[in-house]
């Protein structure tokens, strides 16, 4: 039996800030963002959008009405959940219309979420071939205004439709897992931006990378020469790049060349989108594919998850038959051809502008954010949320 992703969407907001702008902004050279960093611009999002409404939107780019009854198992994952207690499953469970007869929960390990979500996705395929699974990634990501990480911010989110006829990739069925208690990224209760120690959360990354990927040919006999692009959390372009050039000794030279080719597709979409957390390895996969034309049935990637704190795993795809035909890419295009694109000013207003952290009720302006799925208040205490027809 084969499990795997049958279908996969994205959403991201409808603003954006250009480095180039944020760059002459903050007095410093452009190169040190587009080159040093990787990025090329940061998705911005308004108050209208969330975690939740950004996972929900990602899922509509593919979801019918006729799947509500065949989901078992809604998973999400995120580490900007909105509430302490009620998962952002339930939220989305109800904007789709999915049945009562579904178990659903929220996954938090830092960037790590969604991933432990596919993973729990496909053992309950295994026992429960009939049924299909949802996993979400959504997440916003802000270290503040003029600060070290600001160039790393960013908001997004992804949703895969997980069961046992997949049309896009099979998950193979050997993984590796390498988790270790460190401190390089964390945010406590009482913060409302993460804490980072940057050099430090590098070096773990690629400790962890290279300790999976050693471990997994180690089990699996699997050998560079037999993928065709691996895929990388990318909180930041340079950090997957430099996870790259660790293995990159052990390929040919023609090898070396197409793997280089196909890292770059799989990160164009992340250059423009900025840091999301959960979603970004699987932004890294959707990018990839929409790029890559020399992709063809049966070809192998490799994927690499890290979440902070931290956990990672290494798996394995394959590509399945036709599975161009289950992609969006013409859609994902025009996504980004319709954001607006701020001033510097624009962008420090919108990112001051933040929800109340007191008991009051409070409106939120929709009117410029053309998303399906929209927050639009909060009302006793609670979110409300419209998904407009």
């Amino acid at each position: 039996m084969k499990i795997g992703i049958e279908q996969i969407g994205f959403a991201i907001p409808n603003m954006y800030l250009s480095m180039d702008d944020l760059a002459a902004a903050r007095g410093v050279d452009p190169n040190k963002f587009k080159i040093g960093i990787g990025q090329d611009e940061q998705a911005v999002p308004p108050l209208s959008q969330d975690p939740v409404t950004l996972g929900v939107n990602a899922a509509l780019e593919w979801f019918k009405p006729e799947m509500r009854d065949q989901i078992g198992l809604l998973i999400f994952g995120t580490e900007s959940s909105i509430d302490e207690s009620k998962a952002t499953a339930m939220y989305a469970k109800r904007l789709l219309g999915i049945h009562d007869w579904c178990r659903c929960f929220e996954a938090k390990e830092a960037c790590y979420g969604a991933t432990a979500g596919l993973m729990t996705a496909y053992d309950f395929i295994k026992n429960h071939p009939d049924q299909k699974a949802i996993i979400f990634g959504a997440d916003i990501a802000r270290y503040g205004l003029d600060t070290p990480g600001e160039v790393t911010q960013g908001a997004g989110g992804i949703a895969m439709l997980v069961s046992a006829d997949p049309k896009i990739m099979e998950i193979e069925p050997t993984s590796t897992p390498f988790c270790d208690d460190v401190m390089d990224f964390w945010r406590p209760q009482y913060f409302d931006t993460a804490i980072v120690n940057g050099h430090y959360s590098t070096e773990q990354y690629l400790r962890f990378f290279k300790n999976a990927w050693n471990r997994h040919k180690e089990t699996t006999g699997l050998k560079i020469e037999d993928y065709v692009a691996f895929c990388y959390h990318l909180p930041f372009m340079k950090q997957g790049l430099k996870a790259l050039r660790l293995i990159l000794p052990e390929a040919s030279e023609a090898q070396q060349t197409l793997l280089q080719k196909h890292f770059d597709e799989s990160a164009a979409y992340s250059r423009r989108v900025g840091n999301i957390y959960t979603a970004s390895i699987y932004l890294s996969l959707i990018s990839l594919l929409d790029h890559a034309n020399d992709l063809k049935a049966g070809d192998r990637i490799g994927m690499f998850s890290y979440g902070s704190g931290a956990a990672s795993e290494f798996f394995t795809g394959k590509l399945l038959p036709n599975y161009q035909d289950y992609l969006r890419p013409e859609a994902h295009k025009e996504i980004f051809e319709q954001r607006r694109r701020l001033t510097v000013p624009e962008y420090e207003e919108q990112f001051k502008q933040t929800l109340p952290h007191d008991a009051s009720d409070f409106d939120i302006d929709v009117t410029n954010d053309p998303a399906p799925v929209v927050l639009t208040g909060l009302k006793d205490k609670q979110r409300i949320y419209d998904r407009r027809k």
